[in-house]
């Protein structure tokens, strides 16, 4: 039996711990820095098609009807006027057992961690990582010393695990955008409670999509903003109330109107991966947010994570953990091309420019040809 442990209990974290669980090869442990597990409570989630397939494999097309959404189009609309641009139809990626799928982050992180009872240790903040021969020491800020036959980064874009294993030369950067989060618990006539509504406007963009069937829709935004270095590194500043109000003022006028209805603000620095970090153990893996962390520009972040981590989980338990690497940069390569095109895209600001987008994107999101490419590509496994 192969000793595994698992660095935080976020979604890849979760879900690899259950597909190791399911093989009685392997004795898993997550190991996570805080005290308890965050649900993120009311916020929202998009998964396409590519992970609900794996999904599945554990048991998620079991979960609640009433917790889950299948939204069936993208309506695109322009913000300096409100007019809905065109729509793109999702559907045509979904097959009868796998559909593009919105829920609350809550209801996905109680669903992976729901079989993990007594697998996961909280308040374990790592400090150091040794490797002898096959095997990894794992020390922890509590003093507490663990050894393991396999190590699994999974925690998050700021790993403490990975900068340690580094030696700090895989840091992230800042995206040179701030995400703004909320909830709307009651559905204003002007947001379509059954589609994903995506709002284009001069450096800024928002998302409003329901997370159930109920009518519970989650709000995103992204706006362009430049913070200095030390800006970046005072966390506290996120939560000052001047702060908030400042970066409120710079929404476009005509989103303010809907934001006495949101709740549960946040607002919350992008950071992204400059590059990827190969490491040199054949033992020790990347994933999720840990291994590349995407512009939040193409709703792929949960979904590659979840790929990646069955990827991983394929790898070890076939023995070709030395292709795990390359086929995770190939695809994330891919996604994260889309990400910053799509980022561009939504932001730009001159009305030429604004006009030639909006008439390229009525036209392609009727090329089945483009759509293929473009989406399939990464949709589909």
């Amino acid at each position: 039996m192969k000793k595994v442990a698992i660095i935080g209990a976020g979604i890849s974290g979760l879900f690899i711990a259950n597909l190791f669980k399911r093989n009685p090869n392997y004795e898993i442990v997550i190991y996570e820095k805080n005290h308890s597990i965050s649900v993120e409570e009311g916020y929202g989630i998009q998964l396409s098609v590519n992970c609900i397939k794996l999904l599945n494999e554990i048991g998620f097309d079991k979960l609640q009807n009433n917790e889950k959404f299948n939204p069936e189009k993208i309506n695109f609309y322009s913000n300096d006027n409100s007019n809905k641009i065109c729509e793109l139809d999702i559907t045509e990626f979904n097959s009868e057992d796998c559909k593009y799928t919105t829920l609350k982050r809550s209801s996905l992180i109680n669903f992976l961690k729901t079989d993990l009872e007594g697998l996961i240790r909280t308040g374990y903040n790592i400090s150091k990582i040794d490797q002898q021969d096959k095997k990894i020491k794992v020390s922890f800020e509590n003093a507490e010393v663990k050894e393991c036959d396999c190590l699994i980064i999974s925690d998050g874009v700021f790993s403490k695990a990975k900068s340690l294993i580094s030696k700090d030369e895989a840091k992230p950067k800042y995206n040179n955008t701030l995400a703004i989060r909320g909830i709307l618990n009651k559905s204003p006539e002007k947001f379509d409670s059954k589609n994903i509504a995506l709002f284009l406007d001069s450096d800024f963009h928002h998302v409003v999509y329901p997370v159930s069937p109920n009518g519970d829709l989650n709000f995103i935004a992204i706006m362009k903003y430049q913070l200095s270095i030390e800006e970046q590194k005072n966390y506290s500043l996120f939560s000052d109330n001047l702060f908030i109000k400042k970066v409120l003022e710079k929404f476009p006028s005509r989103n303010k109107s809907f934001l006495s209805d949101l709740k549960e603000l946040k607002i919350f620095p992008v950071f992204v991966s400059k590059n990827f970090y190969k490491l040199q153990s054949s033992n020790v893996h990347l994933i999720g947010d840990a291994f590349f962390a995407f512009p939040p520009s193409f709703a792929q972040g949960a979904s590659q994570s979840i790929e990646g981590a069955y990827e991983l989980f394929k790898s070890i338990e076939n023995n070709t953990e030395s292709n795990f690497f390359k086929n995770r940069v190939k695809k994330t390569k891919m996604v994260n091309t889309r990400s910053k095109f799509n980022q561009f895209a939504f932001h730009l600001s001159d009305p030429l420019s604004i006009y030639f987008r909006n008439l390229f994107l009525k036209r392609l999101v009727k090329n089945k040809n483009f759509l293929e490419s473009y989406l399939g590509k990464i949709y589909r496994n």
